[in-house]
């Protein structure tokens, strides 16, 4: 697996990582554990988790598989912060003591003394941003955590918030996490063109289209798939319309023409964006997740331009 940068950043992962969402809920132990060998073993290095993720199920997963099967510095662990539990269940914020709470809750779960990447999900009502910027700043200066980043901000606000850290020479964000897919080109107005001014680098989310560009979906939803869980049947709803499948037909004409497969595809043109770093894949087997690495190659550019117009 080829590495790559992100942003102007010293931090390198492989250009494919591995998404956590259905760990400790959809994907048991083993599965999951085969996801991190296959991901080790094609040289990737990136594991994306949440302690929002089955309300830290997934997290407690990867602090056990990291500290039995893989040495801590051979992985980059990215997580998100600010989730508290209260009386009435989780609950979000991006002031000093949410993200300082959750981090240690997270660094209890993940068996670690150090984040690489610390990810905020989201700006907070109350909090400011100089709060959250400082509080980042803090914990990066301390060694506990490495980089920055930042998810379902809005550009303007990743703009404010990357702006008021320079001008405080704080640590800086390095990357954006965003969904990204030929289903799901909403980034590509403001927050790539936001990364590519700020030197951020860009992980992309959901690249196979919360599994609708595998192709399993072109006939009928499949018993054992997303579409079909009580849990994230609404999540891929969305992508089962009319529209989206024309671009999984489509897709699927370009990888006939290729000789590969969906996947191979679609991942190929999510890479193909100068300003992503990673290309973040969750599966729900180890078979999955190995086809999805087995796959990655350059997609010639006269089909990037064709898909380009297709999904647009």
């Amino acid at each position: 697996m080829r590495e790559r940068t992100v942003g102007l950043s010293g931090l390198t992962v492989g250009e494919i990582g591995l998404g956590t969402l259905t760990w400790g809920r959809d994907t048991g132990p083993e599965e999951a554990q085969g996801q991190l060998h296959a991901l080790l073993e094609a040289g990737g290095n990136l594991i994306d988790t949440s302690p929002s993720f089955g309300e830290g199920a997934a997290e407690e997963t990867v602090g056990k598989l990291v500290g039995t099967f893989a040495k801590r510095c051979d992985v980059v662990l990215c997580t998100r912060s600010g989730f508290t539990t209260g009386p009435h269940g989780q609950r979000y914020g991006a002031g000093r003591g949410p993200i300082l709470d959750s981090l240690a809750q997270s660094l209890e779960r993940l068996g670690t003394d150090y984040i690489d990447v610390l990810l905020v999900p989201a700006p907070d009502a109350f909090a400011s941003d100089a709060e959250t910027a400082t509080t980042l700043a803090t914990l990066v200066e301390e060694g506990v955590v490495r980089y920055l980043g930042v998810t379902g901000y809005p550009a303007w606000r990743v703009g404010l918030l990357s702006a008021l850290m320079s001008e405080r020479h704080l640590a800086p964000l390095v990357t954006i996490e965003a969904e990204y897919s030929l289903l799901n080109r909403d980034c590509e107005r403001d927050l790539l063109p936001l990364a590519t001014h700020t030197g951020m680098g860009m992980f992309a989310a959901s690249p196979l289209g919360r599994g609708v560009l595998t192709g399993k979906y072109r006939g009928s939803i499949p018993p054992t798939s997303r579409a079909a869980s009580d849990h994230l049947s609404s999540y891929v709803e969305p992508y089962l319309r009319d529209q989206p499948r024309r671009i999984v037909e489509a897709l699927a004409r370009a990888a006939d023409g290729l000789g590969r497969s969906l996947v191979d595809v679609a991942l190929a043109w999510v890479l193909s964006r100068p300003q992503v770093s990673c290309a973040l894949v969750g599966a729900r087997t180890s078979r999955q997740f190995e086809v999805a690495l087995q796959g990655v190659f350059t997609l010639p550019e006269i089909v990037v331009d064709a898909l380009d117009d297709i999904s647009l």
